[in-house]
């Protein structure tokens, strides 16, 4: 049974390409750049056993110019775990530590991502790669620099500053 619409609706009907585009919290745009820079950084490593020899000089001992051991593989799991952790501590640390976080982190995973690809002679895969790590560090960096903050309270001293309007960066 087909309920009336009012002549308003007939006359303005809802147009069919316009999309709802709803504002992300900033930690969730944090830790779904921190999810997709953990996903390719995990992927670069397990592709890298694709390349000739890769596989070889890992039955012998060794990853890149370094004997496995296993202060090596607990260097390697912990540049995988910061990442993994960064997705957690985005969306359930405090607005200003979690900010904090997010920059230092990020800053320090530049020239970590960008020394991966020392000495590699696969220059369009690691370019490739390294340089789209790079580009979500850059997100992660920007999205926390620019985070936003909270004016004063202009009424009373016992306003509640989450009735506060929301300033962007430019207005800090």
């Amino acid at each position: 049974m087909r309920r009336p619409q009012s002549h308003t609706a007939l006359e303005n009907p809802p147009s069919r390409s316009a999309l709802e585009d709803l504002r992300m919290p900033v930690q969730a745009r944090l830790a779904a750049a921190w999810t997709s820079f953990m996903f390719l950084y995990i992927y670069v490593d397990y592709f890298h056993l694709y390349k000739p020899g890769a596989v070889d000089d890992i039955l012998v001992g060794t990853v890149y110019e370094f004997d496995v051991s296993q202060t090596l593989l607990t260097a390697f799991l912990t540049l995988v775990t910061i990442p993994a952790l960064m997705v957690v501590l985005s969306m359930t640390l405090p607005a200003r530590v979690n900010r904090a976080t997010n920059l230092v982190v990020a800053s320090l995973y530049i020239p970590v991502s960008i020394f991966n690809a020392v000495g590699e002679s696969w220059a369009y895969f690691y370019g490739l790669s390294i340089g789209v790590e790079v580009l979500l560090l850059a997100f992660i960096l920007r999205s926390a620099w620019t985070w936003p903050r909270r004016t004063a309270p202009q009424t009373t001293p016992a306003a509640s500053l989450d009735s506060q309007p929301i300033r962007t960066p430019q207005q800090a």
